[in-house]
């Protein structure tokens, strides 16, 4: 089993990922080999929160050159997780008709995700 802080890089912080933020969709560099259900649980596990969605891309290396030598950039993967941006309490049937409530307990934002919301 991967730890979580092998699975989950850092973080990348653009303008469209800033934006992002404010909808609950946080993008992540992650280990070329991780699955979207670890990535899912790394994201619940270190942040404290209800990951929703998990979309992930992968990224080639590109060719590149300085003078005469020739080499590629490293190949790499990405992911965009969204998270419950809204925690609404559950309520369900129990039995003998009872209904019961739960109040889900997780945060709303990533907070430590580079910069300030």
């Amino acid at each position: 089993m991967k730890s979580p802080y092998d699975i989950i890089i850092r973080p990348v912080i653009t303008e469209k990922s800033t934006g992002d933020a404010a909808d609950g969709r946080y993008t992540f560099v992650v280990a070329p080999t991780a699955t979207k259900t670890e990535v899912r649980r790394a994201c619940e596990e270190l942040f404290g929160v209800k990951v929703l969605r998990v979309n992930t891309i992968n990224y080639q290396g590109k060719k590149k050159r300085q003078g005469v030598h020739q080499g590629m950039t490293p190949s790499w993967k990405k992911a965009v997780v969204t998270i419950d941006t809204d925690p609404q309490a559950e309520t369900y049937l129990s039995k003998g008709g009872k209904v019961n409530q739960t109040s889900r307990k997780y945060k709303t934002a990533i907070e430590e995700f580079g910069f300030g919301q």
